[in-house]
């Protein structure tokens, strides 16, 4: 959901960054289809035979290029792996904002927070992310991914929950701490808890959408209604916030 630059993304992001100075327009598209390349052939061996059993040699291979080429770009396979994660949730932020853009409600917390879980779940990157997939992405690498994720997603929504109450969009009779923490926990605790259920009582993507919802509207919608103003400041305020996120410079 956020694009929150960890140390290892930003070393990632700076090495594609220093591949590229000096390379004429000619030479950087072809390095960057190639890239492409090499990433979508290894997304493909991920789904099909997870981080441990996926070698430099197999994605070399199925991308039609030499190992060494890989390492023009990606010195190790984790960061390799790193560069993966972040190419899939630029795409996943792109996503979550057309969404949010073609929905009458999106361009709220609740319609952030829905497009976000539905488009993560369609995504297989960041649906193993969410969901712990350790034979996708290997057990370090997620957990350190994970950490990341939840800290920038408390950090993100202390800051988003205290603009919407000082709109008057949501309750604010509990202390902003807390109530960040309870958002964050009624958003993604359902997807978590799923897989831990007998297979007869798990749920559908989309009965768990449905449950966020009404327990985030529960949570969240103060005790009035929100006048339009209030409505059209709130819709400002998360169109806003998803182009500063999608233009952030990734460096």
């Amino acid at each position: 959901m956020t694009q929150e630059k960890t140390p290892e993304r930003k070393e990632g992001r700076a090495l594609a960054k220093r591949a590229s100075e000096g390379e004429s327009g000619g030479e950087k598209t072809k390095r960057e289809e190639r890239e492409k390349r090499i990433l979508d052939a290894a997304i493909r061996l991920l789904l099909k035979w997870g981080y441990r059993k996926t070698t430099l040699e197999d994605i070399a291979r199925e991308a039609g290029v030499a190992k060494g080429t890989i390492y023009l770009s990606w010195p190790t396979r984790e960061k390799l792996f790193i560069a993966i994660i972040a190419r899939e949730q630029i795409g996943l932020l792109n996503e979550i904002m057309r969404r949010m853009e073609e929905d009458p409600e999106g361009m709220t917390l609740i319609g952030l927070i829905k497009h976000s879980i539905l488009a993560t779940l369609e995504n297989p990157v960041s649906r193993s992310l969410i969901l712990q997939d350790t034979d996708f992405l290997g057990k370090t690498l997620t957990n350190e991914m994970q950490a990341a994720s939840y800290q920038a997603q408390l950090d993100q929504y202390l800051a988003i929950l205290q603009a919407l109450r000082e709109i008057g969009l949501i309750r604010d009779d509990i202390e902003l701490q807390e109530q960040s923490l309870a958002t964050v926990t009624a958003s993604w605790g359902p997807l978590l808890i799923n897989p831990l259920l007998p297979p007869v009582r798990q749920l559908s993507d989309e009965q768990i959408v449905s449950i966020v919802v009404t327990t985030l509207k529960r949570l969240l919608e103060p005790d009035q209604p929100p006048t339009p103003e209030q409505r059209k400041a709130g819709e400002q305020l998360f169109r806003t916030y998803m182009e500063q996120v999608l233009l952030t410079p990734l460096e």
